[in-house]
């Protein structure tokens, strides 16, 4: 089965799949800028509102929005025993529940005088649990295979990268000073799906289709930091892209 990202979760109510939506982007979004304790912080977030999916779906009705449980932790363990669900719905999803919030509690997230800093170990283990619950919502919203899920999510987050600028459908690269290559790494990295050939050309306000095409777009894709699809001329970010435009933005944000 193959599902749209924009279709991803749309059998849930408007506002609980905003409130999902936007816990999930404000964490990965703050892991991408670097930003350890906001990332772990914002896990709370996902947690009331993955509850409250899993509860409406056991329970036969989605609320509208997301609500915060009396005691989240007694809340999730007691899934276990008072639903009739599949065991992702009644035991792995709140299991993870609890470890996410735990941190969010207390690993000194949230907390001033807490005994251990907020750190990117935190911040890392946070945006892979809240990965997992997204494609575990997905799955079994969906009855998509665990990697067709894991695809839509990737597809779902929006990857908010200080160093561009976006309105509307214009992007722009704020750092002055970069090669066209690194301007190209950074626009990519913001977008989570296939960017066209002609976006990139107008972001990054190059004037020569040919000459960006035979010297950023092909000799890019040779060396793997990109998958060009010139038949179609659209153009995909690749693990030694995410990896190259990652340490750009940390070395800009170091200065």
């Amino acid at each position: 089965m193959t599902l749209a990202p924009s279709d991803a979760l749309k059998v849930l109510p408007a506002g609980l799949r905003k409130d999902l939506l936007d816990a999930f982007n404000e964490i990965v979004g703050n892991y991408g800028q670097r930003r350890w304790e906001p990332a772990a912080l914002n896990g709370g977030k996902l947690c009331e509102a993955v509850y409250t999916i899993i509860r409406g779906k056991a329970d036969g009705a989605y609320p509208s929005r997301s609500s915060k449980p009396k005691n989240m932790v007694n809340a999730c363990l007691a899934m276990e025993h008072e639903v009739a669900q599949s065991r992702a719905v009644r035991i792995q999803i709140p299991r993870m529940l609890v470890a996410l919030y735990e941190i969010r509690n207390n690993r000194g997230v949230g907390h001033a005088g807490g005994e251990i800093d907020p750190n990117e170990m935190d911040a890392t283990a946070v945006l892979y649990m809240s990965k997992w619950l997204m494609a575990d919502l997905v799955r079994i919203l969906h009855t998509l295979t665990t990697t067709e899920a894991a695809d839509v999510v990737e597809a779902l987050a929006e990857r908010q990268i200080g160093l561009v600028w976006r309105y509307e459908d214009k992007k722009r690269v704020l750092k002055a000073g970069l090669t066209w290559k690194q301007s190209t790494l950074l626009l990519l990295l913001s977008e989570t799906g296939d960017t066209t050939e002609s976006d990139l050309l107008w972001w990054v306000e190059h004037k020569n289709a040919a000459v960006f095409r035979r010297d950023i777009l092909r000799p890019g894709h040779r060396d793997r930091l990109w998958e060009y699809d010139e038949s179609r001329h659209i153009v995909r970010l690749l693990p030694p892209g995410i990896e190259a435009a990652e340490k750009i933005v940390r070395i800009a944000s170091e200065k």
